[in-house]
């Protein structure tokens, strides 16, 4: 058990060092700097790569920056620790920083009058392939989703794990899913994926898997 716990250590110290300081300008907070997180197991639904869960808490202060590395281009994602969703944030820190997301692809596009998104996260196939464990929504009800807008996907209150979806045009939807942040670079690479077209499904001609391929090759921290 010990080089477990010594990984996951190392992994959130790695995380949280890259959080970046809120201004001294900005400001007070209500908020705690740090939140309890509750990671529960699903052992009818096992991790389908090996990962540790999160530790249980988070930072309520910074930002962090991903890249995701599509076969595509480039996206960089700016997640914020200071927002609604802590939990969500370190969460998603903690998978990029165990390379989870890393040679993995997205199983969803979609460009409907309601939905234009993009989502990832799922080892296997929609919504099948997840860390091993769930967690609780983290949403305050005034949830937006525009353009460049990046939340969690989940199949029902309290299932998030893995699933993240960007938002490509606009997402008309309830204010059910946990937002991360924003895209701060590569909307253009989301635009052409878009372009590339959609295979149809049993959801509609405009919901189903990018007639290209769209792989994760890598995740980094940083641009």
């Amino acid at each position: 058990m010990k080089p477990r716990w010594a990984a996951l250590a190392a992994a959130v110290i790695a995380g949280l060092s890259l959080c970046t300081a809120a201004p001294a300008s900005a400001a007070p907070s209500v908020k705690p700097p740090v939140v309890k997180c509750t990671f529960t197991p699903t052992p009818d639904n096992p991790a389908a790569r090996p990962v540790l869960r999160p530790l249980p808490f988070a930072l309520t202060r910074g930002t962090i920056d991903v890249t995701f590395h599509y076969n595509y281009g480039p996206v960089t994602v700016r997640l914020n620790s200071g927002g609604a969703a802590p939990c969500a944030v370190a969460n998603m820190a903690s998978l990029v920083l165990q390379h989870f997301y890393d040679r993995s692809q997205c199983w969803r596009l979609t460009n409907s009058a309601r939905l234009g998104v993009l989502q990832c996260g799922d080892i296997y196939e929609v919504e099948k392939g997840g860390p091993g464990y769930k967690f609780p929504d983290e949403v305050t009800g005034a949830e937006t989703y525009e353009r460049g807008t990046v939340a969690m996907g989940n199949q029902g209150p309290g299932t998030n794990g893995s699933e993240f979806f960007i938002v490509h045009s606009f997402a008309h939807i309830p204010a059910n899913y946990s937002v991360l942040g924003k895209v701060v670079r590569g909307m253009d690479v989301l635009d052409r994926i878009v372009a590339a077209g959609i295979i149809p499904s049993e959801r509609g001609p405009l919901d189903g898997l990018p007639a290209k391929p769209v792989r994760i090759e890598r995740v980094s921290f940083g641009f």
